[in-house]
């Protein structure tokens, strides 16, 4: 499933609780970030009984482009998580979306 940048900001806007783990590397991550878990793509396989989440919590996963992070998507719905939104466009799309 995925959510737009639009929604996304939205659910900020209205100060909700937003899981949100970003796939890309700490460099991406800490040249521009939207907050959450900084855990890498290759790490994620590893650190998947460390995530301090429910498996029905909604996670949003991002990244650059929306790639990496529908990757990720799969891997934590294959691991059990059941409400796992890709947030489509990426990072690209949350700016254009928040000029």
């Amino acid at each position: 499933m995925d959510i737009s940048a639009s929604e996304l900001k939205k659910r900020y806007q209205d100060a909700r609780t937003v899981n949100v783990i970003d796939v890309r590397e700490e460099l991406e991550f800490h040249s521009f970030n939207i907050g959450g878990a900084n855990i890498p793509l290759g790490k994620l396989s590893r650190c998947l009984d460390d995530l301090d989440f429910d498996q029905d919590d909604e996670l949003i996963v991002i990244c650059q482009h929306g790639l990496r992070s529908k990757t990720a998507m799969q891997l934590l719905q294959a691991y059990g998580f059941s409400n796992v939104k890709n947030l489509t466009g990426g990072l690209l799309a949350w700016r254009k979306a928040n000029l």
